[in-house]
């Protein structure tokens, strides 16, 4: 008997096995939820979510799509739409598509499956959380806070979804550059929009422990809330690739600051397209043995 650690065993001795495509389905050789074209993906691959909250003009992908060069719609299935384009000279895909991690892991499956990327980024809106957070800043996350139902579905509770430092730092460097008023720092992602985030539900529902929801994890150091980037951030992990979050914060309970549509989410937008520009430099200097990070380690499942 072979000693020889084998990713795979779990898979080739499951006993439905045959019965279940291994990569998931496929609809005239396209990937079937997306319908993307696979080899036209990206690289670098920013995921946004149809969300009115962010007071988009058009639908997201689309909207970001105008801003890029040579911009071509590669993929259209009702659920996602998905463009790949150049920013000064750096070729990148946006996709968008519906809310919440199950969303997510829908597009972030086929993108990992199906295509070369290997840089995924949450671009969107999100609540803050600690007073220091306002309407109009953006968040950078380090990390996130695995509190919704899907990626737990994947791996424990217990390992932690930590946004890729390449990413973080390139973020960072290009919201200086765009001037904007941002923070790096822990982002946590629930699946509920309205008590899991210490928001009244219906006739103003409430059980004790939803009162506390925003205070606890403003103790803590947490800065925004948002339902999709711990899903990003932990798949990407998960299969050794890289993924992060930048998010506008739209309100603040906490702080007693009002919501206010589509607040401070141009500037992310602006910093999603400068902060990939600032990851090809990175990784340029990286792969010319001239960076400042080592190696990444890929991840065989």
């Amino acid at each position: 008997m072979s000693s020889e650690w084998n990713p795979h065993r779990l898979y080739d001795e499951y006993r439905y096995a045959e019965n279940v495509p291994r990569r998931g389905l496929l609809v005239e050789g396209r990937p079937a939820l997306s319908q993307f074209e696979p080899e036209k993906v990206a690289r670098y691959v920013l995921l946004t979510v149809r969300d009115p909250l962010c007071a988009y003009d058009d639908d997201p992908a689309t909207q970001l799509a105008r801003r890029l060069d040579d911009a071509e719609q590669i993929g259209a299935s009702g659920m996602f739409t998905t463009w790949t384009g150049t920013h000064r000279g750096v070729a990148l895909t946006v996709v968008s598509g519906g809310s919440g991690s199950p969303e997510a892991e829908l597009i972030m499956h086929e993108l990992l499956e199906f295509t070369a990327a290997d840089t995924f980024i949450r671009v969107g809106g999100s609540g803050g959380y600690h007073p220091k957070a306002e309407p109009g800043d953006v968040v950078i996350a380090s990390g996130v806070v695995r509190d919704e139902g899907m990626t737990q579905a994947y791996i424990p509770a217990s390992y932690p979804a930590v946004a890729s430092h390449d990413v973080v730092v390139a973020m960072a460097r290009a919201a200086n550059g765009v001037g904007q008023r941002f923070h790096v720092g822990v982002t946590r992602s629930s699946d509920s929009d309205f008590c899991g985030v210490g928001r009244p539900s219906v006739g103003g529902y409430f059980q004790p422990w939803h009162t506390e929801i925003l205070d606890t994890w403003a103790r803590a150091g947490v800065l925004n809330g948002d339902r999709e980037s711990a899903a990003i951030v932990t798949l990407a992990a998960l299969f050794g690739k890289r993924g992060g979050s930048v998010c506008s914060v739209a309100d603040n309970v906490i702080a007693g600051r009002s919501f206010v549509a589509g607040a401070g989410h141009a500037s992310v937008m602006d910093i999603a397209l400068a902060g990939v520009v600032e990851l090809a430099a990175m990784d340029a200097e990286s792969e010319a043995g001239q960076g400042l990070f080592s190696p990444r380690t890929t991840v065989a499942h």
